[in-house]
């Protein structure tokens, strides 16, 4: 998976644990929207923020055919954890040797009290039914972002 995504492009297919106990294959999605949202860490207040908002409103986005699908860098076990302390009813993916995140390029350097470090930048892709990137968003704010992410999902026709 050398080449990165690109907004109107076709994106490659990729496989990826997920905590559904199924790996995670974008190709099974054909015919679907997906929503995939890269988060930096389980359990963190804005990570939770953005997680619990997707899930109060997965039933509107499941009326614009998406399906939401949250990544990050940590376990399966992390994520289970997470999953049943929220009560999510959709699947986070494990991209623990980062190979979504470098096709998605969201690690960026980031300031973490003081220090420089690696992280993910919270972003969201909207991929559509033919697999064609039809929306990204960087540096976003977790707060109200499910909420934009509907609304630019039902201005798609």
């Amino acid at each position: 998976m050398a080449a990165k995504v690109a907004l109107g492009k076709k994106v490659p297919n990729f496989k990826i644990a997920s905590s559904s106990g199924e790996d995670f294959s974008l190709s099974d999605y054909k015919g679907k929207k997906v929503v995939l949202y890269f988060y930096p860490k389980d359990s963190t207040p804005g990570c939770t923020t953005e997680g619990i908002e997707f899930n109060d409103m997965l039933s509107q986005f499941k009326k614009q055919n998406a399906e939401v699908v949250g990544i990050s860098r940590d376990s399966l076990k992390s994520h289970d954890k997470f999953i049943c302390k929220y009560d999510f009813k959709f699947q986070l993916l494990s991209d623990e040797d980062e190979e979504v995140c470098k096709l998605f390029d969201v690690i960026k350097e980031k300031n973490m009290y003081g220090k420089k470090v690696m992280g993910i930048e919270r972003s969201t892709f909207i991929i559509d039914e033919d697999q064609k990137l039809v929306g990204e968003f960087r540096k976003i704010k977790a707060q109200g972002h499910a909420a934009e992410m509907l609304q630019f999902l039902k201005g798609l026709k």
